[in-house]
Formats: structure tokens, C-alpha cells, sequence
């Protein structure tokens, strides 16, 4: 069983920046698909970054030039380093796990989320 916890979450202003973490316990961190989604007040959850066990990446059109996921094996965390942030990047902020390998292949697994509002 996986289990991520974020952190990192806050209340910045526009053009400010934020790192944000998930770190990852049980299963096999490096097998994993890493995301980050979020979800605004009132509309669906969206895809942020994902990242694979090669680190290659994959961003949203609002993410892109922006937003740059990473990961640390050793550490089994996640990163999401958010720069020039603005309003509408005001949301709940969720790391999800995706095993690429192995028993658990197939299988979603979610943290509860750090809150990002950004607001002048």
C-alpha cells in the first residue's frame, strides 16, 4: 500500500513562488508514475506534471515555462517547484502515485492534498 503525504502548500502572492513535496512510503518509489493534479473550488481535479521512473516529464499548457516536477529516489519524494504563480493557480494540490510495474500495476494512489492560494 502507498501512502503520499504533500506539503509545502501556502498563501503567496502573484509572481511568487512555492515548492511543493509528496513524500512517498510502501511499494517501490522508483516504479512509479508520478503526478501532480489539482483542483480549483467548483471545478474538476486537472493534471498539473507527471513524471516516469526515466524522468521524463509531461506538464499541462498552464504548467509549461512555469512549473518543473522532479523527483528523488533515494528520498521517495516528489517535487513541484511553481514560479511566477498566479490566481488562477489557486487550488488543492494532490500527488498521485501510478506503480508501473510489479503487483500493484494499475493501481492510483492519492494524498489528501496542501492547499496553494495565491491572492494579493
Amino acid at each position: 500500500q502507498v501512502q503520499l503525504v504533500e506539503s509545502g502548500g501556502g498563501v503567496v502572492q502573484p509572481g511568487e513562488s512555492l515548492r511543493l513535496s509528496c513524500v512517498s512510503s510502501g511499494g517501490l518509489f522508483i516504479n512509479n508514475y508520478m503526478v501532480w493534479y489539482r483542483q480549483a473550488p467548483g471545478k474538476q481535479r486537472e493534471l498539473v506534471a507527471g513524471i516516469a521512473r526515466t524522468n521524463r516529464t509531461n506538464y499541462a499548457d498552464s504548467a509549461k515555462d512555469r512549473f518543473i516536477i522532479s523527483r528523488d529516489n533515494t528520498k521517495e519524494t516528489v517535487y513541484l517547484q511553481m514560479n511566477d504563480l498566479k490566481p488562477e493557480d489557486t487550488a488543492v494540490y494532490f500527488c498521485n502515485a501510478q506503480p508501473q510495474i510489479g503487483p500493484t500495476r494499475g493501481m492510483s494512489y492519492w494524498g489528501k492534498g496542501t492547499q496553494v492560494t495565491v491572492s494579493s
